[in-house]
C-alpha cells in the first residue's frame, strides 16, 4: 500500500485515461455521466414521490443523493470483484504494486462521483427553500434541521466510504481471481441489496406498515450495512440529522474489513499474477 501511494501519479493518470477513453470522440464527453444520473433521479423522483405520498421538494433531493452514493458503492463493488482479472495484461507486464490497480479503480469511481455531484448542486439550488423548514412524511409534518454547516460532515463520510471501497476491492478482487464464480454471484446479489436499501424509499415508510410500533420490518434497514454507509454521506447533504450509530457501524466494518484485506494481501498477493 505504501509503494502504491508513492506511485499515485501512475494510478491517477490511468484513472483519468479510463474516463477519456470511454468518452473518446463524444461531443460532451464525461457530461453524459451527469445527464444519465440526472435523468434517472428526476424520473424516479417524480414517480415514487406520488406512489409513496412524499413531498417532491424533499423527496427528490433524497433520492438524488441516494442514487449518487449508491452508484459509487455499486461501481466499487462490481468493478472491485474483477479489478485484477480486468488488468491481467498490466499485472503481468507492469512492474508496479498490485494495489495500484485497486487505487486506479477507486479513483475512477471518485471522478464519476464528482461528476454526479453536479446533479446534486442543481437539485439543491431548485429545492433549497423546501429543505430549510419542515416536510411531510406519510401525512405527518416533520421538522427539518435544514442545510447548514453540517453539510461538511459529508466530506469525512465520503472519505470513510472511499477507504472502505479500497479494502472491498482488495479482498473481493483476490477471492474473485481465484474463484471466478464470485463476480456473477456478486452481480446478481447486488440487485437484491439495491431494493432492500432505503434509496428510493425512505426509512420512515416502514413505520407506515407497523403503525409506529417496533417490528422486525423496521430492522430491515438497520441490519443492512449499506444503509449506514449511504447515510453518513446522504444525511448531511440533504440536511438531515445524522445519528452517531451510523458512524459506529461504519467504523466497525472499516476495522474488520481492513484486517481481512491485509490478511488476504499478505498471504495471497504473490499468487494473483498466476491466477489471472
Amino acid at each position: 500500500m505504501r509503494d502504491a501511494w508513492r506511485q499515485r501519479e501512475l494510478w491517477e493518470h490511468l484513472g483519468w485515461q479510463d474516463i477519456k477513453q470511454r468518452y473518446r470522440r463524444s461531443i460532451i464527453g464525461p457530461l453524459w455521466i451527469t445527464i444519465s444520473m440526472g435523468t434517472t433521479a428526476v424520473a424516479l423522483g417524480l414517480l415514487y414521490s406520488q406512489l409513496l405520498g412524499q413531498e417532491l421538494g424533499t423527496y427528490l433531493p433524497y433520492i438524488t443523493v441516494g442514487f449518487i452514493v449508491w452508484n459509487f458503492i455499486l461501481g466499487c463493488v462490481t468493478e472491485g470483484t474483477e479489478v485484477f482479472i480486468a488488468n491481467e495484461g498490466l499485472i503481468k507486464h507492469l512492474p508496479a504494486p498490485m494495489t495500484v490497480h485497486v487505487l486506479r479503480m477507486v479513483w475512477r469511481q471518485v471522478l464519476f462521483f464528482l461528476h454526479n455531484l453536479v446533479v446534486y448542486v442543481v437539485v439543491l439550488a431548485v429545492f433549497f427553500p423546501t429543505l430549510t423548514h419542515e416536510y411531510k412524511m406519510d401525512g405527518d409534518i416533520v421538522p427539518h434541521p435544514g442545510i447548514s454547516w453540517t453539510v461538511l460532515l459529508a466530506i469525512p463520510g465520503f472519505a470513510l466510504l472511499t477507504v472502505n471501497a479500497v479494502w472491498v476491492a482488495l479482498l473481493f478482487g483476490i477471492i474473485s481471481t481465484r474463484f471466478r464464480d464470485i463476480p456473477p454471484v456478486i452481480h446478481s446479489f447486488i440487485q437484491l441489496v439495491f431494493f432492500m436499501t432505503p434509496i428510493v424509499w425512505p426509512v420512515g415508510v416502514l413505520n407506515k406498515f407497523t403503525n409506529g410500533e417496533a417490528s422486525w420490518k423496521v430492522l430491515i434497514a438497520e441490519f443492512n450495512p449499506i444503509y449506514h454507509f449511504l447515510e453518513i454521506v446522504r444525511a448531511p447533504l440533504i440536511g438531515h440529522a445524522l445519528s452517531w450509530h451510523h458512524w459506529v457501524v461504519v467504523g466497525a466494518f472499516t476495522v474488520v474489513g481492513w484486517a481481512l484485506a491485509i490478511l488476504a494481501l499478505r498471504n495471497y498477493r504473490s499468487r494473483v499474477s498466476y491466477w489471472v
